[in-house]
């Protein structure tokens, strides 16, 4: 019997497209969307709520050894794509504030932090039917993916479509700030020692700069049809 491919990474730079990606695969497929950049959100918020300074390494990656993390189907009607909670206490919405938004790259550039999620992150995995999205998922976390696809686009447009979220979301960072904070990011991403930011060797590469996010969709759907019953 024919199956479909059960681990689905999606990697790629900030705003090339994941999110959007990943939601839809998931919900077209029935499977678990699973952000692990919310992982590094977790520790980063659970840091902070300790009073410890996120400068401080050794600090952090004590408290990303001590909490559980876990990622899972939505578990209440606010139009969440999923529940992550924190040693069982649901913090799905407070991960998603601007203090962590400002220092969550410093967080997940630590190397025992980076050690501690790839743990918790597999541990997740194991259950299958998991579309997985994040920065190293193809190259660290699942290797053995069944599927892996990388998007990227010019830093200007993913600029752009981030300043065009905050714009909705009534922030009122300028587009300057936002390229500025993208190259920065890039820069944090692709230079940390631990699981560098790059495509795995046997990715499927898309550039979505020109690229609506309905075409890319189509074009992994059929990747995942051709992927079905491989490995």
């Amino acid at each position: 019997m024919s199956m479909l491919p059960s681990t689905i990474a999606i990697d790629g730079t900030a705003a090339s497209g994941k999110t959007t990606l990943a939601l839809a695969l998931a919900r077209r497929l029935g499977y678990l969307y699973f952000d692990t950049g919310m992982m590094y959100r977790a520790v980063t918020y659970a840091a902070l709520q300790r009073r410890i300074s996120l400068d401080d390494e050794q600090a952090v990656g004590r408290v990303a050894a001590e909490i559980r993390i876990d990622v899972k189907p939505p578990t209440v009607p606010d139009s969440r794509p999923a529940t992550v909670c924190v040693d069982g206490v649901d913090v799905t919405w407070e991960l998603r504030g601007a203090e962590i938004d400002a220092n969550v790259s410093i967080v997940s550039a630590y190397p025992r932090v980076r050690e501690e999620m790839t743990r918790q992150q597999r541990r997740i995995a194991e259950r299958g039917q998991v579309v997985m999205v994040g920065r190293d998922i193809g190259t660290v976390v699942l290797p053995e993916a069944d599927l892996k696809v990388y998007l990227d686009a010019s830093v200007e447009a993913r600029a752009h479509r981030r300043w065009q979220e905050f714009q909705k979301n009534g922030r009122d960072n300028s587009y300057e700030e936002v390229l500025r904070l993208m190259r920065e990011r890039d820069r944090i991403d692709s230079q940390r020692a631990v699981a560098p930011m790059r495509p795995a060797d046997d990715a499927i590469v898309i550039d979505t700069t020109e690229r609506s996010a309905e075409e890319v969709f189509e074009e992994v759907m059929r990747l995942v049809e051709e992927r079905r019953g491989v490995g």
